[in-house]
């Protein structure tokens, strides 16, 4: 597996990678989960996709197999900043408020969202190595640009795999269900400070 990342000026050097994350999305989010997000009949794509937004994709042998996306709490496109500050502004009326404590706007702190892996990725080790590329990508990605600490609005048992994958995760706000599904916001320093633990 392969790791690759770029943002919207660069994503023609990956050919249809990006296109492709945003199938596999639509598969996942709408047809699989039902979701009200927007979309057609091929893809899922909404305003946190601008030129604002940064890409962790693994691709395996040319196929794509997992991806993420990312973009600054303080940034802020044709009226749109952060998914979770715009859950608290009301924009995001399906996710309650009580997800985050508080607004965050600021350059050292990056939000996650839109996370991804194929279903027939293969064993339960190929998954978690998929898990470990896109989220050093992000990671690495996110140092660069002088950020220190990622968060992202996810499903709950995400947490236990990324402390097994060596990240200082922990849950802030309160979780909720949606689709029978827990979801919380994860917050992690943007560098590993643990060792991988083995699976139980």
């Amino acid at each position: 597996m392969e790791n690759i990342t770029f943002d919207l000026l660069d994503m023609h050097r990956h050919g249809a990678a990006f296109y492709d994350y945003l199938k596999m999305r639509k598969r996942v989010f709408v047809d699989e989960l039902g979701w009200d997000i927007p979309h057609n009949d091929f893809v899922e794509m909404d305003q946190y996709d601008n030129p604002l937004t940064h890409y962790s994709l693994v691709v395996r042998d040319g196929r794509l197999v997992g991806g993420a996306r990312m973009l600054s709490t303080a940034a802020e496109w044709n009226g749109a900043g952060c998914m979770l500050n715009d859950v608290l502004e009301g924009k995001l009326p399906t996710i309650p408020k009580s997800v985050i404590d508080g607004p965050i706007r600021t350059p050292s702190v990056w939000e996650c969202s839109r996370l991804v892996m194929a279903e027939d990725i293969g064993s339960a080790e190929e998954r978690a190595e998929c898990l470990s590329l896109i989220v050093d990508g992000l990671a690495d990605m996110a140092r660069a640009r002088g950020a220190s600490q990622l968060i992202s609005l996810t499903r709950l048992p995400l947490l236990r795999a990324l402390r097994q994958l060596g990240w200082a995760c922990d849950r802030i706000g309160q979780p909720y269900v949606q689709d029978g599904r827990s979801y919380a916001v994860l917050s992690m320093p943007a560098i590993k400070t643990q060792t991988a633990i083995a699976a139980e």
